[in-house]
């Protein structure tokens, strides 16, 4: 009998617990059709979180995060709690698990799916055939480096603090995964960094050149951020595998989600060095939509996916999820953020259901 996988199942905040019950019937659909045996436990983080422990990532779910083979997370944060104390703040517990699992590598990609195309607000011909991975490094830089926070003066003026800061091996690291990656896809590789300005920058410039020789087969090239951001929505089809830092990473991973049509479309892979991987889309927990029966739940099914294919090594599972996306956009099943002219408009759990109809077919 196969061995069980542990999956540690973080559904959060807003839509999070609707689009997470897609995810766990699709991966209880799939699992008899590949020998799979999924043992799944359920745990509180971001503002359920604190709502029922006072703490954005009680220490309770980063061990049980630690024992699982896998952990897929939903989504966090709402309104009600941006006034609280950054540290006390939904987004802190994901900053929090990140480095409780030291999940240092951030694997977003951004594929055009054919019938999505014109739900880009970008031109036909710009974004038919993108495919881009953009690799973020996840565990340093900016959201990490001290010193950092409000500080008084000796003039009694406030002043705030955040420190930009990369070790060698930080770089090294996360170079060796971005030229992994590219060499898988289509050996080309982009480096964006501000190396014009920064010191950190030109420290990340000369390490991830340096590392090039150990990869003849793929072609590096390098862009300042400001003008990776503008290339992207000109010429995204330029691009095959972006490697960033965090900052720059988390602004231009968004940006090349809307080339799509959607952020509701993208997932995204958290991985490291070894034990559990974490598996999220890149949306939010949308708590506008919440408990509406309106979120699109494709981008934490397609995480479930990347779960199956990077953190579990099961490639012919993942791909029969990733064909039932396809059949069910295929098919003209559209959640509100997709509709278009001639489509079906569903909600969540009917789009579930839609999913489980190709699973089966």
């Amino acid at each position: 009998m196969t061995q069980p996988y542990r999956i540690t199942l973080l559904p959060g905040d807003g839509i999070g617990p609707e689009i997470m019950a897609v995810a766990v019937a699709v991966l209880k659909a799939i699992a008899p059709q590949f020998d799979l045996v999924f043992e799944f436990q359920t745990a509180l983080i971001g503002g359920a979180a604190i709502e029922a422990t006072g703490q954005p990532l009680p220490p309770e779910t980063l061990k049980l995060a630690r024992q699982s083979d896998a952990v897929l997370l939903a989504a966090i944060g709402g309104y009600q709690w941006d006034n609280l104390p950054r540290q006390q703040r939904p987004e802190t517990g994901l900053l929090a698990i990140r480095e409780g699992l030291e999940l240092f590598a951030n694997l977003r990609p951004a594929t055009i799916f054919p019938q999505l195309i014109d739900a880009s607000t970008l031109k036909r011909e710009v974004v038919e055939g993108v495919d881009i991975m953009v690799v973020r490094e996840l565990t340093g830089g900016i959201y990490f480096g001290q010193p950092k926070g409000i500080f008084t003066t000796e003039t009694g003026e406030k002043r705030g603090v955040n420190t930009m800061a990369y070790r060698t091996s930080e770089i090294d690291r996360i170079a060796k995964v971005a030229f992994e990656t590219a060499r898988k896809r289509r050996g080309k590789l982009c480096s964006v960094d501000k190396a014009n300005v920064l010191d950190v920058s030109q420290l990340w410039r000369d390490r991830v050149t340096a590392m090039a020789s150990q990869y003849p087969e793929v072609e590096l090239s390098h862009l300042y951020v400001d003008n990776a951001a503008m290339q992207l929505v000109r010429t995204p089809k330029q691009f095959d595998t972006i490697v960033t830092g965090n900052l720059f990473g988390d602004i231009l991973s968004d940006e090349a989600a809307m080339l799509t049509g959607s952020i509701g479309m993208l997932p995204s892979a958290s991985l490291g060095a070894g034990g559990p991987g974490l598996f999220e889309p890149v949306h939010g927990s949308a708590p506008d939509i919440a408990a509406q029966d309106k979120a699109n739940p494709l981008a934490q099914v397609l995480s479930a996916a990347m779960m199956l294919r990077y953190g579990l090594d099961q490639p012919a599972a993942a791909s029969k999820i990733e064909q039932a996306v396809h059949g069910v956009l295929a098919q003209g099943y559209r959640t509100g953020d997709i509709l278009s002219a001639g489509t079906q408009l569903v909600g969540c759990q009917a789009m579930g259901e839609a999913l489980l109809a190709n699973l089966e077919s």
